[in-house]
């Protein structure tokens, strides 16, 4: 029997840093690009002499997902995708203070030779199509509107084509009858699956959520790990504040860091607009927010912050949007 390769992952939007330990003879540190030839060259390097291996790295949303993907996939090698509230406090137990890419691949390498190897799974076919499905339908909103922009400026013009405008007509009918029949592939596949059919209909009992965002929101929480906790769903969804401190300037504006999912974020988007326009609670919420001097958008971004925090202790403990969980009235 052939002896395991162990090697650990930090993975970042464009590169991939791992660190290995072949058969404990050796500890080996290079860096590929997040793409799918660069998950084919480190897979081929993990099993390099005709080895397995064992992989651990941390969840990091978008960037971490096709990587477990293509090593779940491949018959030689096996993935652990741990929590990055676990992976800190181990870090934090090795008296580990400097955080670089390299440091945090040798931790995870450090993770999965001392503790217990978890199999990752991931999410069913029925999530991973319905992510499919609710990205695509977003796709097609976006160019949509790009349709219906060059529509607006061509009618702005002196001389307007007629021809012209009747093709970008037909085209938006067609975009929209696209658009609804996904959305009906999608609930299809929702109603199909108890667990997404439940977690559906408690999204839509938050006044602001209807079918289309229901669909987009649940295609994107359903393909998280369980384990997640609220403030990781924030950092996953790039609605986590990003401090800005350098030199004498210190009490710059914060902003959203908008390094995760745009999926989710943007899905979230509207539904809080409508909800500050049509729920009390949330109106109080960001009523409150502007009358402590926090400007439009920056209340804005905090009600789809806390938005998603009520998603997902309604999604934890089964239970429809409840306005006085989310803000209390005087």
């Amino acid at each position: 029997m052939k002896e395991e390769n162990l090697v650990g992952i930090d993975v970042s939007s464009k590169e991939a840093v791992a660190k290995i330990n072949r058969s404990g003879k050796s500890r080996v540190l290079a860096t590929f690009s997040n793409d799918i030839d660069g998950h084919k060259k480190l897979i081929k390097w993990a099993i390099k002499g005709g080895k397995t291996a064992r992989i651990c790295l941390e969840a990091t949303g978008v960037y971490s997902f096709e990587l477990a993907m293509a090593l779940h996939d491949h018959p030689r090698t096996s993935v652990m995708v741990i929590n990055p509230r676990a992976l800190r406090n181990f870090a934090q137990a090795l008296m580990q203070r400097a955080k670089t890419d390299p440091i945090d691949a040798e931790v995870a390498l450090e993770y999965l030779e001392r503790m217990p190897f978890q199999t990752w799974h991931p999410p069913c076919n029925e999530v991973l199509e319905l992510q499919a499905i609710s990205r695509r339908i977003w796709q097609l909103k976006k160019e949509m509107n790009q349709t219906s922009n060059r529509k607006h400026a061509c009618l702005k013009r002196s001389s307007v084509c007629r021809t012209v405008i009747n093709d970008l007509d037909v085209h938006i009918r067609h975009l929209k009858r696209r658009m609804k029949q996904l959305e009906s592939d999608a609930l299809k596949v929702v109603q199909n699956l108890p667990d997404l059919e439940s977690k559906f209909q408690h999204l839509i009992s938050v006044t602001g959520i209807a079918t289309a965002s229901a669909l987009r929101i649940l295609a994107e929480i359903s393909a998280l790990p369980e384990d997640m906790q609220p403030e990781q769903w924030v950092a996953h969804a790039g609605l986590d504040p990003r401090p800005f401190e350098s030199g004498e300037t210190i009490h710059k504006h914060r902003y959203i860091s908008k390094a995760g999912n745009k999926y989710l974020r943007a899905a979230l988007f509207f539904p809080a607009l409508v909800a500050i326009k049509k729920e009390m609670h949330i109106k109080a919420f960001y009523s409150h927010l502007i009358a402590k001097g926090k400007k439009p958008m920056q209340a804005v971004v905090a009600v789809m912050r806390k938005l998603l925090r009520t998603i997902w202790g309604m999604l934890k403990y089964d239970q429809d949007f409840d306005g006085n969980k989310f803000y209390k009235l005087a």
